[in-house]
Order: structure tokens, then C-alpha cells, then sequence
């Protein structure tokens, strides 16, 4: 799961170390994988001569390591490592993109793609199966949507899963979903072998160390990923240093997730789909297509889960984007704690992953049987606004309630940033920026709420609260940062000036204005033992 500790006792001095314990603090000591002090730079002198290393900040910012909540390590590492279509123009680039990486891997037996995203094309489609079969000279591909709620294959990868055309959501040419989609997608990962499993892991792991990722919950499942492929990455990330790795196995099966490693059956155990792949499961039907989306579970379902798993002392967990799915979520909740009680729910922490579509009374649910948020503040970006992706398969009104930041705060729902990697990527300040500059400006939060929500909330949605700041007895996951002046930002103009006002000792974060040059990394640390260096720092 994590780092070992470091035996070595290091001051950092001469920077800014963003600390509630000391709103002013210039120095830190770090001793046996903990954060032992935080301090002002006079005071710093008194550790000098007693530690191991000392380290000039020269300015630079330190603040906690960043906890992503929700993420595909794997699908992220061959994203990374191989065809990346995320940044394709139009379906003619895709093709094309697809040409060139099936002639420069003769060797692969999958060729393997994610990122394609036809509701940002001129032609409004994605590639056909006659397409694909002729760009990939007849090979096996496995191309998922942005969402990974969806893919589109060769005939060549079709021939690998006998039966897939009786499966629910399989379709003759366009992407498939649901069983045929989780059947093709079992067929093109089995194909991937440890070797190339492990190099994904690892590049994905080291790419989060490098962005200040100090954590990650890995959101693996029956339909998402292999048995081996979750043990083995929990395996790497104990055997190697690196980011900690907390796995959630979304499995109605208890006793496997819990023999696998789980923390919880929990991440995306589906109760529907994606807007994007129209499979998000809706009250009312999509403004462009004539239906509802998908249910995967009920609320009988979901009440049967939460109680085995609060029984069972297992944190459960569902993916819940459409507000048809929240509701079954809400309702299977209540059930379970007439059969539970309230308190042994809400001690659980069970989570919900996305909860996109969010009425007020499912808000104030949230906050009644205390649940975890872990939401995504980049799909707003992507996809939000009054001409984005949602807007067209929702409708401007319903468009304009989705991910409801501030309101989940106000509410007191606990919430944990994560990118859903590789759906967008790891980008921890561009996730804050997202949040507090929400498309929507009702749904802004402050700089430093969303900060918190990608630092300590990830602690807590584990059930760790002593961890995600920089105080003293926490575990000394941080990173270094070059920056500029550091400020306060807020969606309400008058709780900034007051935040800056040195009376208020409100520690100042960089400033995430639209356009501003993000903080770069310069070190990453878990547990003490540094996991990235910026080869130039």
C-alpha cells in the first residue's frame, strides 16, 4: 500500500509550508516518515545541527501530497505509454492516429487506444468497424470512448468473444456498451501480458509522483479489470517507492474483494453509465436521444450491499452519475439504515463516485447517512457550459445543475478530488482550478476548500484523519513546489480580502486564475522517502 517510512530525520527551511498548525510557517522537520515540526525560520536553527539533511527551499512552496480519488492505473499507464486519441480534431486525425501506431506496433497482439471523444468532431461520429478494420490492416483493436463507458473494436477483436453479438449493448457497427462492451474490453486487456502490465503501472505511478500525487485510489472491478491485474499492482506499489496505492474492488462479493486487498467493494460497482455514451440512467430522457440510459442495480440492491458491507465492516461504494441512479443510491441508503441504523452507516463512510445529477434532496441524503463525494471537477471543464457535451445531451437547464460543488459543502458532505484517470488526466491543481472556477459560477468553491478536497479528503474517504496536512504526528507525504505569489482565492469577493488580511492567518495557495502558469512540481515525498525529483531541481 505505501512507501516504508524514512529512517532520516530533514529540516526544510527558507520557504512556505502551507500548515494550519502555523499559518506563517517557513520550515518543516520530518522524522521517521512523520512530520515532527512546523515553524517559523528563527526557530528553525534549533534543528540544524540534529538531522540528517537539511534542505534550503529557497522559496519554493510545500504543501501536503495530493490524493487522487478515483483512478485506473493501468488503463492510465497504457494511455500514457501507448495510442492516446484524446487529442484528436476530427474522426480523419483519429483514423490516421490509428494507421500509424497499429504500423509501428507490428508485434502487438491488441492493439490497444483510449481517448476518442466524436462529440468534439466536425463529423459528430465516431470511426466505423469497417474504418477501424481497414487502418488497423485487420488487426484487433480496442478503442474506448473518453468515458470508458464505451468502445468501438475491429471485426478482427469482434472474432475473439464468440457470442458478443447476442450480448445487451452490442451494435453492428457503432460503439458497444454494457455486457458486450465489458466482454470485448476482458478479450483486449486478457491480451495484455505482466511484463506490459507492470511497465503501465509504473509509468502511470511515476507520471502521479511527478505531478505531486502522494496517493491514489485504484477503482478496480470485475468489469473493469482483472483479479491479477489489481493484486499485481497492489504488489508494485508495496514492493516499489512510489505513491501509496488504497484499492477498492467493486464487487458484490465480499469475501473476493476483501481477499484481494480491498479497503472496500466500492468505486465504480455500476449503478449506470456515463452522459457521454448516454448510459447514465436519467428520471426524465436525454434531450438527443429518446431514452433514459441504463440501471446496472436498484435501490433493493444497493440496500443489500450497503448492509452487507456495514456488517461486514467494508466501506461500500457506487458509481452514480445520472439523478435516476443517485436516487436509487439515496433510497437503497435509507433502507439500509432502517435495517442497520443511522450511526453504523454514517460511521462506515461508504462512497459515491461521480454523483453528477444531484437534486437538493439528494444532496441533503448525502449528508444525512454520510456519504463521501468523490467527484471529478475536470469533467465539468470538458465537458460543461452552455455548447458542451452535456448541454447537448441534457439541455441547457439540467446541463447547468450538474456537479454541485458548493452546495455538497454548504451541505457538509465530505469531498475527495479525483481525475477518473485516464477519462482526464491526473492534474491535481488543474482539478482545483476546475472546481473553483466551475463552469457554472453557483458551484464554485474557494481555492483552499477544493485544495483541501484533493489533500485531506482523500485521507478521510479512507478513514484516515490524521493524514493530508502538514501538522505535526501526520505522515510526511508532501510535495515541493516552484510558484509564484501566493493569494487567496474565493468565489465571494469578501471572504478574499478578509482571507488576506494577515489577522486572519489564512495560508495562501498559488494562484489558479485561468491562463496562470500552474505550480511545478520540484519533489514529491511519501512517508519521507522522496519518489520524484525534478531531474533540474
Amino acid at each position: 500500500m505505501s512507501t516504508p517510512p524514512s529512517t532520516r530525520t530533514v529540516l526544510l527551511r527558507r520557504g512556505e509550508v502551507h500548515s494550519p498548525a502555523d499559518p506563517f510557517a517557513t520550515a518543516m522537520v520530518v522524522e521517521a516518515g512523520h512530520v515532527a515540526w512546523v515553524g517559523s525560520e528563527g526557530a528553525a536553527d534549533a534543528f540544524a545541527d540534529g538531522v540528517d539533511e537539511v534542505v534550503d527551499l529557497d522559496g519554493a512552496l510545500v504543501t501536503p501530497a495530493f490524493t487522487d480519488a478515483h483512478v485506473h492505473t493501468t488503463s492510465t499507464g497504457l494511455a500514457l505509454t501507448g495510442l492516446d486519441l484524446a487529442g484528436a480534431r476530427s474522426r480523419t486525425e483519429a483514423l490516421a492516429l490509428v494507421r500509424r501506431y497499429a504500423a509501428d506496433h507490428p508485434d502487438d497482439r491488441v492493439l490497444l487506444g483510449h481517448g476518442w471523444d466524436a462529440a468534439r468532431w466536425p463529423e459528430d461520429r465516431p470511426p466505423s468497424r469497417a474504418e477501424l478494420d481497414e487502418a488497423t490492416g485487420g488487426r484487433p483493436l480496442y478503442l474506448t470512448r473518453i468515458d470508458v463507458h464505451s468502445a468501438v473494436v475491429t471485426t478482427a477483436l469482434l472474432d475473439l468473444v464468440p457470442g458478443v453479438a447476442d450480448r445487451p449493448g452490442f451494435s453492428p457497427d457503432g460503439p458497444l456498451t454494457r455486457d458486450a462492451h465489458h466482454a470485448v474490453r476482458a478479450a483486449a486487456l486478457g491480451a495484455v501480458g505482466p511484463r506490459q502490465r507492470a511497465a503501465a503501472q509504473r509509468a502511470a505511478l511515476r507520471h502521479a509522483a511527478s505531478l505531486g500525487i502522494g496517493s491514489v485510489h485504484e477503482c478496480g472491478g470485475p468489469d473493469i479489470s482483472s483479479e491479477d491485474d489489481f493484486t499485481g499492482l497492489l504488489d508494485l506499489a508495496r514492493s516499489e517507492p512510489g505513491p501509496r496505492v488504497i484499492g477498492y474492488w467493486a464487487d458484490r462479493d465480499l469475501d473476493r474483494a476483501r481477499a484481494l486487498g480491498a479497503l472496500g467493494a466500492a468505486g465504480d460497482l455500476f449503478v449506470d453509465g456515463s452522459l457521454g455514451s448516454h448510459t447514465a440512467c436519467l428520471h426524465e430522457p436525454y434531450a438527443d436521444a429518446a431514452h433514459t440510459g441504463i440501471a446496472y442495480l436498484t435501490a433493493e440492491d444497493v440496500a443489500a450491499h450497503v448492509v452487507a458491507c456495514t456488517e461486514a465492516g467494508l466501506q461500500a461504494g457506487f458509481h452514480a452519475i445520472g439523478d435516476a441512479a443517485v436516487t436509487a443510491v439515496t433510497d437503497g441508503l435509507r433502507a439500509a439504515v432502517d435495517k442497520v441504523g443511522l450511526a453504523r452507516v454514517r460511521a462506515a463512510r461508504h462512497r459515491v463516485e461521480h454523483a453528477e445529477m444531484l437534486s437538493p434532496e439528494s444532496v441533503a441524503a448525502f449528508a444525512e447517512f454520510g456519504l463521501t463525494a468523490s467527484v471529478q471537477p475536470a469533467f465539468d471543464a470538458l465537458w460543461g457550459g452552455e455548447d458542451g457535451m452535456y448541454a447537448d445531451r441534457l439541455g441547457a437547464e439540467r446541463a447547468r445543475a450538474l456537479n454541485p460543488f458548493a452546495a455538497l459543502l454548504r451541505a457538509g458532505v465530505p469531498l475527495a478530488f479525483g481525475s477518473d484517470s485516464p477519462v482526464t488526466p491526473l492534474d491535481p491543481w488543474g482539478t482545483i482550478r476546475a472546481a473553483a472556477f466551475h463552469r457554472t459560477p453557483a458551484h464554485r468553491v474557494s481555492v483552499r476548500a477544493a485544495f483541501t478536497a484533493h489533500t485531506r479528503g482523500g485521507w478521510r474517504a479512507v478513514g484516515r484523519d490524521d493524514a493530508g496536512m502538514l501538522v505535526p504526528g501526520a505522515p510526511a507525504d508532501y510535495a515541493v513546489w516552484r510558484t509564484d505569489e501566493l493569494i487567496v482565492q474565493a468565489p465571494d469577493d469578501r471572504v478574499a480580502r478578509w482571507s488576506t488580511d494577515p489577522r486572519s492567518g489564512t495560508p495562501g495557495l498559488p494562484d489558479l486564475t485561468p491562463g496562470a502558469q500552474l505550480p511545478v512540481c520540484l519533489r514529491t515525498v511519501v512517508s519521507g522517502q522522496p519518489v520524484f525529483v525534478r531531474p533540474d531541481e
